[in-house]
């Protein structure tokens, strides 16, 4: 039985009507970009994640570039950040104008360590009249941008308090984990900002490219408005922002599937359970760890394993998806060179990205499914 990776026809084939209807509106009103749908998204958002602002953008790509340019990055400020995710987390810093600083990641979780953010903020850095500043070069130390990956939040109890010492705004990145919680706080509420990605494989995805920014802060909503705008109200710019309106059609969609996302969530999460007592007694994968003060929405099912490579190439030469997020770290990518770092700078992060391996997990997968996927991992491992 072939089982793939993701199937978001399975999804969409309940709402499909719901989905025509969005449709319709938008031809019969002719509001293509912007207007009520998106209006109406941004209230129902802010509301879903508790927070008091929800401004929306063209991708999640945009969202960290608006958050860092609302926070006012400068040439060669500082992002904080890990070398273990999308790219975009950091191709966002620099997009901004800063500069991508790496600490590394948690083994267990795959996020943001705060021992090491601790050391690297202790180790190389002063707090002065302008701020944070690393001390070999004087540059200012902006920001904290923690990824909350695969759908986990990270140890916000930690991170917000030392960044509070240091004076530091945290950004949350939770572009994979919409409707994920730490302790009863959702994530993007938990930070001064946080940027969400709508792409089409999310939990909550658009039917194309989508993002959006949340805040309690009203000056920062309103300078995330300003800079999706140009930079501007109307024809008067006070800044150079850029364009990145959202489509009302995506809005509409967003809408249908907002009412949904948590029900969807808890597929996931059934199916995560379904494999952590599966795999349970298999010694050669580590199934995914959450923290008990966490509420996963399970973006991705990540294994840690044994000889990962053949792992994957045995489960797709049978048919079953399965995929490797992230096969090289940032740190290590070509475009980063600059930065100069090199091989065991980061060494969490090094081998996350020499044992993950992301299985299946959406909501509408079957129970023979699921099963064909724990038969074919097991019997990798001679364990059938």
């Amino acid at each position: 039985m072939a089982v793939p990776l993701l199937d978001i026809g399975r999804q969409h084939a309940p709402i499909a009507g719901e989905l025509r209807a969005v449709l319709d509106r938008a031809l019969e009103g002719s509001r293509f970009i912007k207007g009520p749908e998106m209006e109406a998204l941004e209230s129902e958002f802010a509301e879903y994640c508790r927070s008091r602002h929800a401004a929306a953008c063209a991708s999640g790509t945009d969202a960290l570039i608006l958050s860092l340019m609302a926070l006012r990055i400068g040439p060669g400020d500082l992002v904080v950040t890990t070398p273990f995710t999308f790219f975009a987390s950091a191709g966002a810093v620099v997009r901004a104008g800063g500069i991508p600083a790496f600490v590394d990641i948690r083994g267990d979780t795959f996020n943001m360590d705060p021992a090491a953010l601790r050391l690297w903020l202790e180790s190389r850095c002063a707090l002065t009249d302008r701020g944070a500043v690393e001390k070999a070069t004087g540059r200012r130390i902006a920001a904290v941008m923690p990824v909350h990956l695969f759908g986990q939040v990270a140890d916000m109890d930690a991170i917000l308090p030392l960044c509070d010492e240091w004076g530091l705004p945290v950004l949350e990145d939770a572009c994979q984990s919409v409707g994920a919680r730490w302790r009863n706080r959702l994530a993007g509420s938990i930070g001064r900002l946080g940027a969400f990605s709508f792409f089409p494989s999310k939990n909550l995805g658009a039917l194309g490219d989508a993002g959006m920014v949340t805040t309690e802060d009203d000056d920062l909503a309103g300078r995330v408005v300003m800079l999706r705008e140009h930079g501007g109200q109307g024809y008067i710019h006070r800044e150079i922002g850029f364009n990145s309106r959202m489509d009302a059609l995506q809005a509409g969609f967003l809408r249908v599937k907002l009412s949904r996302v948590d029900a969807w969530h808890e597929g996931r999460r059934r199916n995560a359970a379904f494999y952590d007592e599966a795999f349970a007694d298999l010694g050669e994968v580590r199934t995914p760890f959450v923290d008990p003060r966490a509420w996963s929405v399970y973006n991705q099912y990540t294994l840690r394993a044994v000889d990962r490579d053949g792992l994957m190439a045995d489960l797709r030469a049978k048919g079953i998806g399965c995929a490797v997020y992230y096969p090289l770290p940032l740190h290590l990518q070509e475009c980063f060179a600059p930065l100069g770092h090199s091989a065991g700078d980061f060494p969490e992060s090094e081998a996350a990205a020499a044992e993950v391996l992301s299985l299946p997990v959406f909501g509408e997968l079957t129970r023979s499914e699921l099963e064909e996927v724990v038969s074919r991992v097991r019997s990798h491992y001679g364990r059938g």
